[in-house]
């Protein structure tokens, strides 16, 4: 049995001065006011000389490094434990063609290093580090696009399939994010679009469900009936969702029905039926459950050992984001489970958005700050008592 309440497990990678630093760090996480203010200043910061101390903080907590080759130390750190690394380019809210080509080359550059690397099971992109967000949303609305828009979208087509492509090519499974509901539907199009060109043989490109939406489960089924009609298999990567707040608020603000569940245990439910789904069909299906919840792990834990699927099946991956949960990560991997880390990287300047939305997530999100908390003191407690 796997019980995630094992800390010598969940932290044996890190020193007590790390622990210490974590245990700071996420107290500072737990305080809204701060995280509010935090948000505010710390771009301020970083313009008048404070680089160093946002780097050493909340930057090394939850980020790889600035480029690729500065995640290494991160990727074999992880993976010395048995936890592979996913690499993700985590700059956001560019808008010229220059800014996209950028991120395609990066991204193929992903594929190149993790190719031949051991500790590299995945790589990751989001399409609107290739698109203009205006573009999908408008292609996702069904609007008739301008020639110039037909143009510019054909041009995003082009860029998510040379990565997929290559992905294929380099034998290198590859992650397609989900984003803004509104602007979702030109997402699966080009996922489903790859899928069905690279899927044939073995699952090389997933798309990604996220089920605090209410249709998003009966997508994944009719994802998997269309993918079965048409001679594929489906890459699915579960996870609950990230833009809740949002959404409600354009929701209302638009005056449409919110796509979002109506409460905490209809979101839970779907995704724990959404596992079960996969598992019943995963000879059709390659699956990772990007998730921070304790019971939803062990149910897959369970529906895997129902169907006598062992736990290095590699059609079955579990994954948490760096520097959170690691009671999940480790604790799997430690029963031989595979266990995969979402690394972001790139320059502090380009990262913040993305570190100030892991401090807002881990103070709205209820009881993640706690709980993480609850367990780093737990581990403090039991190596002085061990002193």
């Amino acid at each position: 049995m796997i019980s995630f309440d094992n800390t010598e497990i969940a932290f044996k990678a890190k020193s007590d001065s790390e622990l210490r630093k974590s245990y700071w760090l996420f107290n500072l996480i737990g305080n809204p006011g701060l995280v509010k203010i935090g948000a505010k200043l710390t771009p301020i910061a970083l313009n008048i000389g404070f680089k160093g101390i946002i780097k050493n903080t909340i930057f090394k907590q939850f980020v790889g490094g600035e480029d690729i080759n500065d995640c290494e130390k991160t990727i074999q750190h992880l993976g010395k434990y048995n936890i592979g690394t996913i690499l993700d380019y985590s700059v956001e809210g560019k808008e010229s063609e220059l800014d996209f080509e950028h991120c395609l080359t990066e991204t193929l550059d992903t594929i190149k290093k993790a190719k031949n690397h051991d500790y590299i099971p995945f790589c990751v992109f989001k399409v609107t580090g290739l698109a203009r967000f205006a573009l999908l949303e408008k292609v996702s609305s069904g609007k008739a696009l301008t020639q110039e828009e037909v143009a510019e979208f054909e041009k995003v087509r082009n860029r998510v399939k040379a990565i997929c492509k290559a992905a294929s090519e380099a034998n290198q499974p590859i992650f397609i994010d989900a984003e803004e509901s509104w602007i979702q539907q030109a997402i699966d199009d080009l996922a489903n679009e790859n899928m069905e060109a690279f899927n044939k043989e073995k699952v090389i490109v997933y798309n990604t469900y996220q089920l605090y939406r209410h249709d998003r489960l009966a997508y994944l089924k009719k994802s998997l009936e269309t993918a079965s009609d048409k001679g594929y298999k489906i890459g699915a990567k579960l996870v609950r969702g990230a833009y809740m707040e949002k959404e409600r608020a354009r929701a209302a603000e638009y005056n449409y029905p919110s796509p979002i569940q109506k409460d905490k245990v209809s979101s839970d439910e779907d995704y724990n039926n959404a596992l079960k789904f996969c598992i019943e069909n995963i000879g059709n299906m390659a699956i990772c459950a990007g998730t921070h919840n304790e019971d939803s792990s062990l149910k897959l834990v369970e529906a895997m050992r129902e169907k006598n699927i062992t736990p290095s099946d590699k059609r079955i991956y579990f994954s948490q984001l760096l520097g959170m949960s690691d009671h999940i990560s480790y604790n799997l991997s430690q029963a031989g489970y595979n266990v995969a880390k979402y690394v972001p990287y790139g320059p502090v300047k380009e990262v913040l958005p993305y570190l100030i939305r892991r401090a807002q997530e881990n103070t709205s999100v209820k009881g993640q700050t706690g709980r993480e908390l609850s367990l780093i003191m737990k581990e403090k407690k039991r190596r002085e008592g061990k002193a």
